[in-house]
């Protein structure tokens, strides 16, 4: 079917997507080339955060961070180097290779070369199956799906909203770095942009109210990305309370207590906020005031109202989003699932060590009633080889042989942790794991001395 960005002509459509992230633009797509009509509402840029504002862009940044991190270590490894930091090759590429300065064309043109139509604009539930957009109401015969993302989240701080801080939607369309920088905000985003700006040569401090980086973690990795910060020259300042920020003459300062912190720029990235203000949720009889939705394993929240995403809590990640969007057109389709399962959700901070993890903490396996048993152990040979500090930690059920979660730190943690996310996710026993090759000398290698203390806590062989 022909769109038309902004408007169309046609009123009643099999599938209405309200929001184009990753899993909505995915949906979209999918049920239209199966030949359903379909009509994608958006009011920002097909193909929401990540594109843009998020994992492509903040991973070029990281990329380039790294580079420069590579560089100075030859002076460690292999005779000398001299680096000369330059932004501006950064800002390039994201502008031109990622975002397209930030314009969604092909991303719409994506949904219409596969069948789908578009209006631009806030959509909202109408009841009936209907969906408003800006004062006009489409109506779908089959379902909606509700995939409408989050915002930056920003804290009450007395001060805070009269000062020119940024986001992460800021920060990733710099073109010049500052000086110094504060960030607010120790979780997986605060992290990367606060490392990145390091490795740049930017003065960094990160202030965290939790009592360290990376909370939902292990207390492990936070220790072991807390101890990378220090070497990078990142003051990390955790238990933070945080009674003012104020901005004058060019500089923010931030009252902390007994202490004050001054820089030249104020990253917040202290959260994120669901966007569900507005959406009309009571029509379906939902609580309009819901800050997070509930679907069934079908991402069903009511009859033929599906949602998926950030808004739904389970994880806040593009691979999530995509996931339960393949598990929405199955139940759009007629197929027979498989439905979503949660188990092996992985994630992964980009830091220098990566922080990769997959299913339970050691402490929500606990509190969930899993008989549990953990072993810790560090990247064995490659990392020795390397100089390159790291740990693996995993969480076994003492009682089903199986593992539950775990965690690794490490570089490339994201690729090594691939194993550990297949192993939580069938259920491999854990005497399977160890009857197998573990490739010499590699970072993965390392899961074998761990999973034999597991065993030896376990009883297995």
């Amino acid at each position: 079917m022909t769109q038309t960005t902004g408007e169309t002509t046609d009123r009643e459509f099999d599938v209405i997507v309200v929001g184009l992230g990753p899993g909505g633009e995915h949906v979209a797509i999918k049920t239209a080339q199966a030949g359903l009509r379909v009509l994608g509402v958006e009011e920002r840029l097909v193909g929401g955060e990540c594109p843009y504002f998020g994992c492509v862009p903040s991973k070029m940044m990281i990329a380039a961070a790294e580079a420069l991190r590579g560089a100075r270590r030859v002076n460690e490894l292999a005779g000398r180097s001299t680096v000369t930091p330059d932004f501006g090759p950064v800002a390039t590429r994201i502008r031109e290779e990622a975002t397209d300065d930030w314009d969604d064309t092909v991303a719409v043109k994506r949904l219409e070369d596969a069948g789908a139509s578009f209006v631009r604009g806030r959509g909202a539930l109408a009841g009936d199956g209907g969906v408003e957009v800006d004062g006009t109401t489409y109506t779908a015969t089959t379902g909606i799906v509700i995939n409408t993302g989050t915002a930056p989240g920003v804290p009450p701080i007395p001060g805070l909203a009269e000062t020119p801080y940024w986001t992460n939607r800021d920060a990733v369309k710099l073109t010049e770095l500052p000086s110094s920088l504060v960030v607010i905000g120790g979780g997986a985003i605060g992290c990367e942009l606060a490392q990145v700006m390091a490795y740049f040569g930017v003065r960094v401090t990160v202030v965290e109210v939790a009592d360290r980086l990376v909370a939902p973690e292990e207390p492990e990795a936070s220790e072991a990305l807390e101890r990378a910060f220090a070497e990078t020259g990142i003051q990390v300042l955790t238990s933070a309370s945080i009674a003012s920020v104020s901005y004058a003459d060019g500089q923010f300062t931030l009252a902390l207590g007994d202490q004050e912190l001054t820089a030249e720029k104020l990253l917040v990235a202290a959260g994120r906020r669901n966007n569900l203000q507005g959406l009309g949720l009571e029509h379906v009889g939902l609580d309009p005031e819901s800050r997070v939705l509930d679907p069934d394993e079908r991402m069903r929240i009511a009859d033929g109202v599906w949602a998926i995403g950030d808004i739904v809590g389970k994880g806040a990640f593009t691979h999530v989003s995509m996931y339960q969007g393949a598990v929405v057109v199955n139940d759009l389709l007629g197929r027979d699932g498989p439905w979503a399962d949660y188990r092996a959700v992985s994630r992964v901070t980009f830091t220098v060590p990566e922080v990769a993890s997959v299913g339970l903490t050691e402490k929500a396996a606990r509190e969930s009633g899993v008989d549990v048993v953990t072993a810790t152990g560090d990247l064995g040979s490659r990392g020795w080889i390397t100089r390159e500090s790291g740990l693996i930690k995993l969480v076994a059920d003492r009682s089903r042989q199986v593992l539950v979660g775990g965690v690794v730190v490490g570089p490339a943690g994201g690729e090594i942790m691939s194993m550990l996310e297949l192993a939580v996710h069938a259920e491999v026993p854990i005497a399977t794991l160890l009857h197998q090759h573990f490739a010499y000398p590699t970072y993965h290698r390392a899961y074998e001395t761990v999973l034999k203390d597991l065993a030896s806590e376990t009883g297995g062989r």
